[in-house]
């Protein structure tokens, strides 16, 4: 009878009250009941709730929306009403209720929802307390809940209940249908779809897999006739599906994914309304991707998975579907772009459906690609930059199939090698691309010029490598790297002429980059690229002999054909450009690491020795005089560096040849050459070239040699040395490798000192006695007014000799240079008044000339070479001996401010930085004179000093202080090209890192100096006339055009250098010391400098450098950042809150100074009004939140501003109109004439159309002035326009009649008006 005591139990729990211990005792009686399995008590049961199956129904449906013990026992009351239902003989229509339904999906998930230990363990302990107050029926609702319990969580969360409770809702849902029941159906589709997110918290208890399963077969089940509209319950599913798969990857993401790709898809091939539900669902998606790039990117692989699964037609109008959206807002034209590299990479051949030129336009895959060329030209730089990146993943992954790589070729407008239309297309594009404002943009470009190099091999239009060239000194790292990468990458695949030399002079100079691994980069491509493809030209020559053609007596053109035949790879154009003067530096500078890291290898040296060998033997089998040979260019300079490091692979035998061959060739030279002249000077300094460096490379080596050869050659060295009769090149190599061989020779330190000691003193004995013999000659012997020579005669050969004289004299005195830099301790007692005699022999001092009377003759004048060598070897003495340098640096500074020659004045630049390096307290004085160079008329000159300048400033022996910055200004806006680019990666690059406080301390100061104007107190310090023509020489005067864009150059260079808090000073100090200064007088605005310092104001003020970007950006600009690498955090926020405060209170300090300058220059009638007006509708514009606050409190002032701008806006508009008209007027006036007969009448229209004209003109001005102004109004009230009269409160006026007035107004003031004349402006006539 235990089983009629729980059947009066359950009835008498329905009937009972609302308590929570109510329900525990309901739920564990009816699962006590239903657990019996006696069909007659079931029977009875159910016969007993058919009177009260509402209250039934009630009462479960309280229980399973009770919250307690974190949801425990509402998914025990859900349990037991499932059991219920599928209980044998059960009423199910009885039962069954959409109430009691929802209350049980919500049960599920409020189990499932996260919850905290300490919410869940106090709910617990509150349980405990309640469990005592009725002791056995709460111990049978734990044993209920805990019977197969294994897997509980320590928060109260069992699995296995879990799992019971799906699989008995599965279970009832196939004989309970929910057509009659939408709600219900939908509550249980979110549900089951929320269940795989919700689970997230338990997966360590959960078997996930069998939970996915789970809801699977429930989701499958309800996609059935018998719950309804099948396609209806597809797109709530779908709908419902959404976030799990817009999520990130996880197991509910791939869930989401396989149950609509495979369960969906599969019903949807026999079902067509169906199959619209499915198509629309990437579409959705779509639409509820999200903005940011990485959910984006989740999206966009969710959705090109559900359309893989599509049928070939649905997959088409979804890529139709794509190209539209290309033209959509931004949301979707990132997403189009996105999308489409998948779609062509994941759909098939996009170009399978093409077989004929007439069938190109048809296919999928060309619509896609011109749709994402579209794009790479997009308003939207974050659009530009992806658009850019897939079309070069387009590129790259269509270049492997060489039928897609011919229409690949064609779409983008490459048609063979032959240029088409398409291709000044796409060429224009990457051209732009390339030098972008925003980085993303230019970086992806370059990867897109990469991976078209692939696909054209390297046949690249030269305006795109030079492009390239210039990116490589882009300021962002990251676009540098990419540049490298991309220039790289074409000298990789193509060894064309071109492609050669932009790489050489555009990636080895990087090896100078700030940034390490640029650095590394540079080096490592340069011994890829270069070394490497001259290492594998001299194993091809040296595995194998050259072949020849048989033509032996070819001409000199076939030669040169056949030897750069016989040299695979471009390797003579690669060796010929690498000891260019641009390029050579920079080859020495990676040589020299490579070699100090030890990564130079031996087959690098040998392949040379195997090029220049090849090289002459060819020579040798045409039968050509060895005389006129010369090596390939550039090979002995490569062979020169790597020598360094590689000693050990030059062979002796091999230097020893040439050296002979070279030297035979120096006396050929000297004794032919009268035949052809132009062929022996270029072989000359070819040779000369290539002596210095065999001398190098013997330097290198000599440590290796023989002993008796190198005593041999040390000896002919210093012979050749002592015959003055070198190049100047020559001597320098002479000298040092005398000097290594000299230190072989020696055992020990001492005795080698000794053995460089006896030969210099010797040579510097020899060349001092070469200088006064000259010296005295010419100052003896004056022939500067004689008359000219006959060719022939006596005096031309005395005038001969005089000249061999002279060039041996300067050989000698370069010599005294050259030995003094190896052994500065040589004695110079005797050679430094010789060139003293010859440095001061201009001076106009008669003191000067009574001590040294051999200075009566000026070889400044007779002898100009002599003249500027002996500064060139005094300043090499000077920095040997302190003390001496000390008594002549005042004569080299003079001689610098003074020399008409520039390359003087270059090498004395040269000469006064080096003095700055050892002498830095000496110097600091002579800075200003140094930087007067940088004004300096000759380009070499100025470009010297600019370079030698900055490399002091980047060590710090030079500071940037006094006037040193602003004179580097003017550099920014030199006449030479390489001088502006200098300038620009200067302030670019190295100051913005090194000083950035440099730009925003001096920029006031900046303005003043441009414009010559001495108001500022910084710059008042001018007193004398010279003082101020000096400074004249490093401003840019005028209010011309070109100068005050010249100086807007400068200006906007400064402020691209300034972080926002600086550029916010900037503006303060701008309205303080210049607009503040010129309202209180203190800078005279009737002069013209004060004028000029004025209107750059203004102009500056409005330029949008100086702008800061307001927080409040479209939501395309936050995620670009995101894009970019930004990211929102409570510092960035915090620091935008305090840039809005600071942007508040400074504009509103700085309206009162423009009122009261208004004021003034309307005054004084000053042509600055308009540059005011102009400035002040900028900062209205861009300033209209800050100064909306401060019109609303004074409308007054309101008012007065938008007249004044109003009229403004008139003048100018009248001013342009009128401007026009004079154009009409004069075209009018170029027509033919008219026949006499209507002369008369055209020039009385013409009179009426010219006074119509004019008032046309007047009134649209007014109508364009009052339209800017409302719209200046506008924004400053926050778009609220001005309302209506009708709307104002206005005084009332009686009419004459005494009556009420009327809206319309009475015909006689009409006529009146008709009446009344017009009179025109003085403006219109």
């Amino acid at each position: 009878m235990d089983e009629e005591l729980l059947l009066a139990r359950i009835i008498a729990g329905i009937e009972g009250g609302d308590d929570e211990s109510h329900y525990h005792e309901l739920v564990t009686d009816l699962k006590s009941l239903l657990d019996t399995d006696d069909d007659e008590i079931l029977n009875k049961f159910y016969v007993s709730l058919s009177s009260t199956a509402s209250s039934f129904l009630r009462c479960f449906s309280a229980a399973m929306d009770s919250p307690v013990e974190s949801g425990r026992l509402a998914i025990l009351a859900s349990d037991a009403y499932l059991s219920l239902l599928l209980s044998t003989n059960c009423p199910v229509f009885t039962f069954f209720s959409p109430v009691a339904f929802l209350s049980l999906l919500g049960s599920v998930r409020r189990y499932l929802k996260p919850r905290h230990r300490e919410d869940s363990g106090a709910a617990a302990s509150q349980g405990n307390k309640k469990k005592r107050g009725r002791g056995g029926s709460r111990k049978n609702a734990r044993n209920l809940g805990d019977g197969d319990g294994d897997e509980t969580e320590e928060g109260g969360f069992d699995a296995k209940l879990m799992f019971r409770v799906l699989e008995r809702l599965g279970s009832v849902l196939g004989f309970v249908h929910l057509d009659r029941f939408p709600d219900s159906l939908k509550s249980l589709v979110q549900t089951v779809s929320e269940i795989p997110l919700l689970a997230l918290e338990h997966s360590g208890v959960l078997n996930y897999d069998r939970l996915m399963e789970m809801c699977g077969r429930i989701l499958g089940g309800v996609l059935s006739s018998d719950h309804g509209n099948v396609s209806l319950t597809a797109a709530e599913i779908s709908k419902s599906l959404t976030p799990l798969l817009l999520m990130g990857k996880h197991q509910a993401r791939s869930f989401a994914l396989g149950f609509v790709s495979r369960k969906i898809m599969g019903l949807a091939k026999d079902n067509s309304e169906l199959k619209k539900v499915v198509c629309n669902l990437p579409k959705f998606l779509v639409h509820k991707a999200p903005e940011k790039a990485e959910p984006r990117g989740f999206a966009v692989e969710a959705i090109l998975e559900i359309v893989k699964a599509m049928e070939v037609e649905d997959q088409s109008e979804f890529v139709d579907f794509v190209m539209k959206m290309g033209q959509g807002k931004s949301n979707l034209r990132i997403l189009a772009v996105d999308l489409i590299p998948l779609l062509m990479s994941s759909l098939g051949d996009p170009f399978g459906s093409i077989s004929s030129e007439s069938g190109v336009e048809d296919s999928w895959g060309l619509g896609c690609l011109n749709a994402l060329v579209q794009r790479c030209s997009d308003s939207s730089a974050l659009i530009r930059a992806r658009a850019l990146s897939n079309l070069a993943q387009v590129v790259g992954f269509l270049s492997g199939d060489e039928t897609s790589r011919s229409i690949l070729k064609q779409a983008l407008g490459f048609t063979g090698g032959e240029t088409s239309e398409g291709k000044g297309r796409i060429t224009d594009l990457l051209k732009k691309r390339c030098v972008d404002e925003k980085a993303a943009t230019r970086r992806a470009a370059l990867l897109l010029v990469t991976k078209l190099t692939s696909l054209l091999g390297g046949c690249f239009d030269v305006s795109i490598l030079k492009t390239m060239g210039t990116s490589c000194s882009d300021p962002l790292i990251s676009i540098r790297k990419a540049a490298i990468s991309a220039l790289s990458e074409a000298f990789r695949i193509c060894t064309d002429e071109i492609v050669t030399i932009e790489w050489l002079h555009s990636v080895p100079r990087m090896v100078m980059d700030n940034e390490t691994s640029i650095q590394e980069e540079c080096e490592n491509v340069f011994h890829e690229l270069v070394l490497e493809r001259i290492s594998r030209a001299g194993n091809a020559l040296s595995q194998g002999s050259a072949s020849l053609p048989d033509n032996w007596n070819s001409s000199s053109k076939d030669l040169d054909r056949d030897i750069e035949a016989l040299f695979p790879e471009g390797v003579l154009v690669l060796l010929r450009e690498l000891c260019n003067s641009e390029v050579s530096p920079w080859v020495k500078k990676i040589c020299g690491s490579l070699g100090k890291k030890k990564q130079l290898k031996p087959r690098v040296a040998l392949a040379l020795q195997s090029i220049i060998k090849e090289s002459e033997s060819l020579w040798l089998n045409r039968s050509m005089p060895i005389n006129k040979w010369t090596a390939p260019a550039g090979a002995w300079f490569i062979l020169s560096e790597v020598s360094v490091y590689l000693p050990k692979s030059v062979e002796w035998e091999f230097l020893h040849h040439h050296w002979q061959l070279l030297d035979k060739n120096e006396l050929q030279e000297r004794t032919d050459g009268q035949g052809d002249e132009e062929g022996v000077e270029c072989n000359s300094s070819t040779w000369a070239g290539d002596r210095v460096f065999l001398l190098q490379t013997i330097s290198n080596v000599s440590l290796q040699l023989p002993p008796e050869p190198a005593a041999d050659l040390a000896d002919n060295l210093l012979k050749k040395i002592e015959k003055f009769n070198l190049h100047s090149a020559e001597v320098d190599a002479h000298v040092k490798a005398l000097k290594t061989l000299c230190l072989k020779k020696g055992c020990i330190p001492e005795e080698s000192d000794v053995l460089v000691k006896r030969w210099v003193e010797q040579v510097l004995s020899k060349a001092s006695k070469v200088t006064e013999k000259y010296i005295e000659g010419i100052s003896s012997n004056n022939l500067s007014f004689a008359t000219p020579a006959m060719l022939g005669s006596r005096r031309s050969k005395k005038l001969d000799s005089v000249s061999k004289k002279l060039s041996k004299a300067i050989t000698a005195v370069y010599t005294i240079g050259s030995c003094i830099i190896i052994y500065p301790s040589a004695d110079t007692t005797k050679i430094v008044p010789l060139l003293h005699t010859v440095i001061t022999s201009g001076n106009s001092d008669s003191k000067l000339k009574n001590k040294l009377p051999q200075a009566n003759a000026c070889l400044k004048q007779k002898s100009p070479p002599l003249y500027s060598q002996s500064w060139l070897t005094m300043a090499k003495i000077c920095l040997a001996d302190g003390k001496l340098a000390k008594r002549y640096i005042p004569l080299f500074a003079q001689e610098l401010e003074k020399s008409d020659c520039a390359a003087l004045r270059n090498n004395l630049v040269v000469a006064m930085t080096d003095f700055c390096v050892h002498y830095t307290a000496m110097i600091e004085c002579y800075i200003p004179k140094i930087t007067k160079r940088l004004r300096d008329p000759c380009e070499v000159v100025r470009r010297q000093t600019f370079i030698l300048l900055s490399r002091l400033l980047q060590r710090d022996y030079v500071k940037w202080r006094g006037v040193l910055f602003l004179r580097f200004l003017l550099s920014l806006v030199d006449e030479s090209e390489k001088i502006r680019r200098l300038a620009d990666f200067l302030f670019g690059n190295i100051l913005k890192v090194k000083a950035p406080l440099l730009a925003y301390n001096s920029f006031v100061e900046a303005i003043y100096v441009l414009n010559d104007c001495h108001a500022h107190n910084g710059h008042n310090n001018s007193d004398s006339k010279q003082s101020r023509t000096k400074d004249q020489a490093f401003s840019i005067r005028g209010n011309d055009e070109r100068a005050r864009s010249k100086r807007m150059q400068i200006y906007v260079t400064l402020l691209k250098q300034m972080a926002p808090e600086h550029l916010l000073a900037t503006f303060a100090k701008l309205c303080a010391e210049v607009l503040a200064a010129a309202s209180d007088g203190m800078l005279n605005i009737e002069d013209v400098t004060g004028q000029s310092v004025l209107q750059d104001a203004f102009q500056i003020l409005a330029c949008k450098e100086i702008r800061l970007s307001v927080s409040r950006g479209s939501s395309s600009e936050t995620v670009e950042m995101e894009e970019e690498g930004g990211d929102s955090n409570p510092a960035a926020a915090k620091g935008r809150a305090i840039t809005q405060a600071v942007r508040k209170g400074l504009i509103q300090n700085t309206i009162p100074i423009f009122i009261e300058l208004k004021r003034l220059l309307e005054s004084k009638n000053s042509p600055l009004t308009g540059s005011l007006m102009d400035c002040l509708r900028v900062l209205l514009k861009d300033y209209k939140n800050e100064i909306e606050e401060m019109l609303i409190a004074d409308k007054q002032l309101q008012k007065e501003l938008v007249y004044d701008m109003q009229k403004h806006e008139a003048a100018k508009a009248r001013s342009m109109a009128n401007q026009g008209v004079g154009c009409g007027t004069s075209h009018r006036s170029r027509e033919p004439e008219q026949p006499t007969t209507t002369a008369a009448a055209a020039s009385k229209e013409n009179v009426r159309d010219a006074g119509l004209e004019s008032r046309v003109v007047s009134a649209a001005a007014d109508a364009m002035a009052a339209k800017a102004a409302r719209s200046v109004l506008r924004e400053v009230n926050g778009g609220a326009a001005t309302p209506p009269l009708s709307a104002m409160s206005v005084p009332k006026l009686r009419s004459s009649l005494g009556g009420k007035q009327s809206g319309r107004p009475s015909a006689d003031v009409l006529e009146s008006l008709r009446r009344r004349p017009t009179f025109m402006s003085d403006d219109d006539n």
